[in-house]
């Protein structure tokens, strides 16, 4: 028995919804969180250097809050290790967590790693664990963040 075209488009669009259907079934929403380390680094020297110094001159670093940024991450290194960025450079990039993202010039091309940057600075100075901050940084909270009041 030959179906009609219809029939068969409708066939074939119901085999793929019903497939798409059982893959969302076990898609895990933990699954789409971005690369962090659970815990601290056991030795921060053996991790690559965050900008500093000279290294925080030149075209990419226009705006004041593109080395203010660094500055602060550099004061807080241990826990931006252990946050997530929400930028997604673990898939494009390689990052491991939000700490890589100023091994290069990358927090300064992205108004999200920086923004997260500030926020870590100033969640660690309130007393949060690096625990606390990725909640909030689930949560978006440092998307309130304004770059050029930093």
């Amino acid at each position: 028995m030959k179906l009609p075209i219809n029939s068969r488009w409708a066939l074939g669009l119901a085999v793929f919804a019903l497939t798409a259907a059982s893959y969302a079934q076990w898609s895990n929403p933990a699954d789409d969180v971005a690369a962090y380390h659970p815990s601290a680094p056991l030795k921060v020297s053996a991790l690559p250097p965050i900008l500093s110094g000279a290294k925080l001159k030149g075209e990419n670093f226009r705006f004041p809050w593109q080395v203010h940024v660094y500055q602060q991450v550099i004061k807080v290194s241990s826990v931006v290790y252990q946050l997530p960025c929400n930028c997604r450079c673990d898939r494009a990039l390689g990052h491991t967590s939000l700490r890589s993202c100023f091994e290069n010039q990358h927090g300064t091309e992205c108004s999200t790693c920086a923004q997260e940057g500030f926020f870590a600075y100033q969640q660690t100075k309130l007393g949060k664990t690096p625990a606390q901050i990725r909640a909030a940084i689930a949560r978006h909270e440092y998307e309130k963040i304004d770059l050029n009041k930093q």
